[in-house]
């Protein structure tokens, strides 16, 4: 199931899963590391963060952090446990995400993914999202989404 974030049963479970899965994917230095780790809190707080659960109490086992700016979908992270993965818990999360900001006047979506994370690229180029630039000061490639809205 796909419920939202409940802070004091998810938070441990989230922060664990972006220290597993997201941290050794990144090019950031430890020092950058290190202040990110400090504003998780504060950044989870904004925006819309949804967990993939098995059930509605369970801890999750991924989820979704993203923002809406005006018609602009930011993924801002994605997670899955290792041993959920392949097994639809991403796809589940992002099809939840989307439809919330199309259901909030969407129409496309942004997400950056580390140079090295050929697993992420080949995740989302399978969900509609195509390589626009590359910044070579984040070391992430920049990949977007456009949503057409039912009836169109």
């Amino acid at each position: 199931m796909i419920r939202y974030r409940r802070p004091k049963q998810d938070d441990i479970t989230i922060h664990r899963l972006i220290e597993t899965e997201l941290v050794p994917l990144s090019h950031l230095s430890e020092k950058a590391l290190i202040q990110i780790k400090k504003e998780l809190p504060r950044r989870l707080g904004r925006g819309v963060t949804l967990v993939a659960s098995s059930d509605y109490d369970s801890n999750p086992l991924g989820f979704v952090h993203f923002l809406l700016h005006g018609d602009l979908l930011f993924i801002d992270m994605l997670a899955v446990a290792a041993p959920a993965k392949r097994k639809r818990w991403g796809n589940l999360l992002m099809d939840h995400a989307e439809r919330f900001a199309l259901s909030r006047g969407c129409l496309r979506s942004k997400v950056a993914v580390d140079i090295g994370n050929t697993a992420g690229l080949s995740f989302y180029e399978k969900l509609g999202y195509s390589i626009m630039r590359y910044s070579p000061q984040s070391m992430c490639y920049e990949m977007e989404k456009r949503f057409f809205p039912p009836g169109l």
